[in-house]
């Protein structure tokens, strides 16, 4: 960064004191009371659970928590334990040195930590922080406080910002659930016949057009589960080669269609698995329960996916537009074990509207129509809140560089 005049570089081992987190770690399992005491990690995560121990309480706030490995950095302004010695806890050894305002610097100082070590006292107390200071040379405290005021002014404005967009989004959710409610539930193809008829499906009622027959997804096509048991991790006899592998999460993350993928599988994998084709729908069954999207192309998945090929008379996206309907209904009769699943059994009684072909792509052009517009929305969003996010790093940057607040010139 730059140096204005008035500022000087200061290694943060001037600055700051550390100490070490042991007589603060916790002895006992995790809770998840809040009223407890919070133990906490420096990592994203921040808050790991609460703790009623009543002794090695850290109180001496406030402090900054360093993941001594992964350089990652929290401000902390209440008491609390924690759950590792993974970290130092730094607080100031200067009186005219503002905590808040070295933590918000730490969000630009990044560093390399690919290397399995112990980065604070290696590495990181050794970096040049900036700080304003006085005619004398000494660290200017109330410029520090006026600084961070400002950055927090700044940053509040961002983070509204961003809560502005992810409502959007999620209204987006909440329409796209109103599109289909409206096909299913109002058939907005027959404008002259909205009456409803409750029909079952795995035992709970749901409303669907009363001049639709009902059948069962076993109608409309073949499934099977994925053959792979295996979950993903590097194995060598299995993954590395041409065959594209699809993990229930690539799924549950899809809208539509699976374009994507991040393992392949090889041809010995292929023994144990199956090569699904392209166009073939994909319903989850384990974990996150009935979420649905299309091959692009022709792929393999494990036994927590079925998948689903239409018959001549039936459209995939159909069936797969019908299912996210009921997706949440579906999901509700999971098992209650620690990971919910349902089996191909329970899959198979899925009430579905029988419906001819045309009517059935005639009712997936109407619901993509409508997402299409809902799609636009919803990626002008997303690139809003990325360059949203990255005006933090240059309120910042300007911030240490002097640029952010202007004060007048010492004489």
């Amino acid at each position: 960064m730059n140096i204005q005049k008035g500022w000087q570089e200061i290694q943060l081992v001037d600055v700051l004191d550390y100490e070490q987190p042991n007589e603060y770690i916790i002895k006992k399992p995790l809770k998840k009371d809040e009223n407890l005491t919070p133990v906490l990690t420096a990592n994203k995560s921040f808050i790991k659970g609460y703790t009623d121990e009543r002794n090695g309480i850290y109180n001496n706030l406030p402090v900054i928590i360093f993941d001594d490995f992964t350089a990652d950095t929290k401000f902390v302004d209440f008491p609390f334990k924690v759950k590792s010695s993974a970290m130092k806890i730094l607080k100031s050894k200067n009186k005219n040195i503002l905590l808040k305002f070295v933590f918000y610097q730490m969000q630009l100082n990044k560093m390399d930590t690919t290397t399995h070590r112990r980065y604070y006292i290696s590495k990181y107390q050794d970096l040049k922080f900036l700080f304003p200071t006085n005619k004398d040379n000494t660290i200017d405290l109330q410029k520090q406080i006026i600084i961070v005021s400002e950055i927090e002014k700044q940053l509040t404005r961002l983070e509204e910002s961003i809560k502005s967009l992810n409502d959007i989004k999620k209204n987006i959710d909440i329409y796209r659930m109103s599109v289909l409610k409206s096909v299913f539930a109002g058939n907005i193809l027959s404008k002259d016949n909205f009456e409803t008829k409750q029909i079952d499906v795995l035992g709970l009622l749901i409303g669907v057009c009363a001049s639709w027959k009902i059948g069962k997804i076993s109608d409309l096509g073949e499934y099977r589960r994925g053959k792979s048991k295996h979950r993903p991790r590097d194995d060598p006899i299995l993954y590395g080669g041409k065959y594209p592998f699809i993990q229930t999460g690539e799924i549950t993350n899809a809208k539509t269609r699976l374009t994507a993928y991040l393992k392949t599988y090889n041809e010995e994998g292929l023994r144990q698995s199956k090569l699904w084709k392209k166009g073939t729908l994909c319903i989850t069954i384990a974990a996150n329960i009935a979420y649905t999207a299309n091959l692009d192309f022709d792929a393999c998945f494990p036994d927590s996916v079925v998948g689903f090929t239409s018959s001549s008379e039936t459209t995939a996206y159909f069936v797969m537009y019908y299912i996210k309907y009921i997706q949440s209904l579906i999901e509700s009769k999971a098992s209650a074990t620690a990971q919910k699943n349902i089996n191909i059994a329970t899959l198979s009684e899925i009430a579905i509207p029988v419906l001819n072909i045309d009517t059935q792509s005639k009712i997936v052009e109407e619901i993509e129509s409508k997402f299409s517009i809902a799609e636009k929305i919803e990626n002008v969003s997303d690139q809003s809140i990325f360059k949203v996010k990255t005006l933090k790093s240059s309120i910042l940057k300007e911030a240490f560089e002097g640029n952010l607040v202007k004060f007048e010139e010492q004489k």
